[in-house]
C-alpha cells in the first residue's frame, strides 16, 4: 500500500498561512527573493497572483517536508495547478530554489495577463456534458474537471456569472467564483505559458525519486523533460484530478495526505472512487497523519 501526498492550488489561501512553518524553507525562500517573502501571506500580498502562488510552494514544500522528517515519505506525489510546482520540489525533480523564482516569474506573467476581469467559477451538482453545453458560444472555458459532478470554469467574470445564472436554472447545486484572479487552464493562458517554456530551458531538473503524477494528464511522468513541460504548460491546460485521483488508485496509494492550507483536494479525492483514507494535515494534525502513515506501512 502506498502514500500519495497531494498540494493543493490557487483558491485554498489565506492570510498568515506562511507563520510558524516547520524547518527552514522560509529562511530559504527569504535568501532567493528577499525581503518579500515577510509579507507574502499578507491580506494585501494575496490580493496578488505572485504572492498566492509563492505562498502555496513554501507551505507546501515547508509540510511535506516535515512529515519526511517524522519518518512519513510518500510514494506519489501530485498537485493541483500551482501544487505541481511543492509536488515536484518534493519528488525530487525540480530545486526548490529554481521552484521558487519559476513560481514568481509564473504569477507575474498570469497576473500581468490578466490584471483583473477575469478568474475561475466552480460549478457543482452538473456533467461534464451539461456544462460544456452551458459555455459553448459564451466566451468561457472549461478549466477544472476536479469531480464529476465538480466542474471550474475560466473567462471575464461577467461571462462566468452569466453561465453561472444558467447553471443554477438547469439544477446546479452551487455556482461560486473562486478566490482567483486570472483564467487558468485554458488556452488564454498559452502566450504566458509559452514564456514559462523558455525560462524552463535554463533550468536543469532530475528524475523523480517519487513518481510525479500529473494533475494535467492523471500520468505518472518520470522524465525531466516530460516533467518540466507539465509544469511551464499547467497553466494553460485543463486540470484533470478526478483522473490523477483514480490514477493514484490503481497504484495502491491508499492514504493521500493533503499538505496545508485547506482541505479541498481532501474533499475531491474522497469523490474520485478512493479506496483509502484522505486527510487533510491542516485539519487532521501531524500526529494524525504520522501515526495513519505508519499503520499503514506495518
Amino acid at each position: 500500500m502506498k502514500i500519495l501526498f497531494t498540494f493543493p492550488g490557487q483558491g485554498t489561501q489565506h492570510p498568515g498561512m506562511l507563520q510558524n512553518l516547520p524547518g527552514t524553507e522560509l529562511t530559504q525562500a527569504r535568501d532567493v527573493l528577499g525581503a518579500e517573502v515577510d509579507m507574502l501571506d499578507s491580506p494585501e500580498a494575496l490580493k496578488h497572483t505572485r504572492a498566492v502562488q509563492l505562498s502555496l510552494l513554501i507551505a507546501g514544500v515547508a509540510w511535506a517536508r516535515e512529515l519526511e522528517r517524522r519518518g512519513v515519505a510518500p510514494d506519489i506525489v501530485s498537485g493541483l495547478s500551482i501544487g505541481a510546482y511543492p509536488a515536484a520540489v518534493i519528488a525530487g525533480a525540480l530545486e526548490f530554489s529554481d521552484a521558487l523564482r519559476l513560481v514568481a516569474l509564473r504569477g507575474d506573467l498570469m497576473e500581468q495577463a490578466y490584471p483583473n476581469g477575469y478568474g475561475l467559477t466552480a460549478i457543482m451538482g452538473l456533467t461534464l456534458n451539461q456544462v460544456e453545453a452551458l459555455v459553448a458560444d459564451s466566451g468561457t472555458y472549461i478549466a477544472n474537471l476536479n469531480a464529476e459532478t465538480q466542474i471550474v470554469i475560466a473567462g471575464t467574470d461577467e461571462a462566468m456569472a452569466e453561465v453561472a445564472k444558467r447553471a443554477m436554472a438547469k439544477g446546479a447545486t452551487k455556482a461560486h467564483r473562486l478566490a482567483v484572479s486570472v483564467p487558468s487552464h485554458c488556452e488564454l493562458l498559452a502566450e504566458p505559458a509559452q514564456k514559462l517554456v523558455e525560462a524552463f530551458s535554463h533550468v536543469t531538473l532530475s528524475r523523480p525519486r517519487y513518481a510525479y503524477l500529473s494533475g494535467s494528464t492523471g500520468r505518472v511522468l518520470w522524465q525531466p523533460e516530460r516533467i518540466a513541460d507539465d509544469l511551464a504548460m499547467n497553466m494553460a491546460r485543463t486540470v484533470r484530478w478526478q483522473e490523477a485521483v483514480i490514477s493514484a488508485n490503481e497504484r495502491e496509494a491508499r492514504l493521500a495526505i493533503e499538505m496545508p492550507p485547506g482541505g479541498v483536494l481532501t474533499c475531491l479525492t474522497r469523490q474520485a472512487a478512493w479506496e483509502g483514507e484522505s486527510i487533510s494535515l491542516e485539519r487532521s494534525g501531524m500526529d494524525v497523519a504520522v501515526h495513519l502513515a505508519k499503520r499503514l506501512r506495518a
